[in-house]
């Protein structure tokens, strides 16, 4: 994910796939990174990804309730965006990548920019 380590990422992706706020000891029991974590080390990644912002969190007793601050599909999006504005040329790189595309793919994007034509 981009701006994010390999643990943040780990870590982003149990918090968005909670069905509400969520505890330390919860992302810790959860988290498949293939080695045993420390409930220090998870909290402390936790507690960074709330300094860059990507969590909020609330305070319930002792414990923080963590929650992300915005949707996998909202951070895709502003990945794209990055990509397309170090890219030099976005019209080159939006022509290749349409098509690069799945006809799957394509679907979405006829669909999405209907959508987005049918707003104004």
């Amino acid at each position: 994910m981009h701006g994010l380590g390999e643990l943040e990422s780990a870590v982003m992706d149990v918090v968005w796939s909670a069905a509400r706020p969520i505890r330390v000891r919860d992302v810790l029991d959860q988290l498949d990174t293939g080695r045993k974590l420390a409930y220090t080390t998870v909290m402390t990644v936790l507690d960074n990804l709330h300094r860059k912002g990507w969590v909020g969190r609330e305070l319930e007793g002792k414990a923080y309730l963590y929650h992300a601050t915005r949707t996998r599909a909202e951070v895709a999006a502003r990945t794209l965006r990055d990509v397309l504005a170090s890219s030099g040329d976005p019209e080159a790189a939006l022509l290749h990548f349409v098509q690069s595309a799945s006809e799957e793919e394509s679907v979405l994007l006829r669909k999405a920019l209907r959508r987005k034509g049918g707003s104004r």
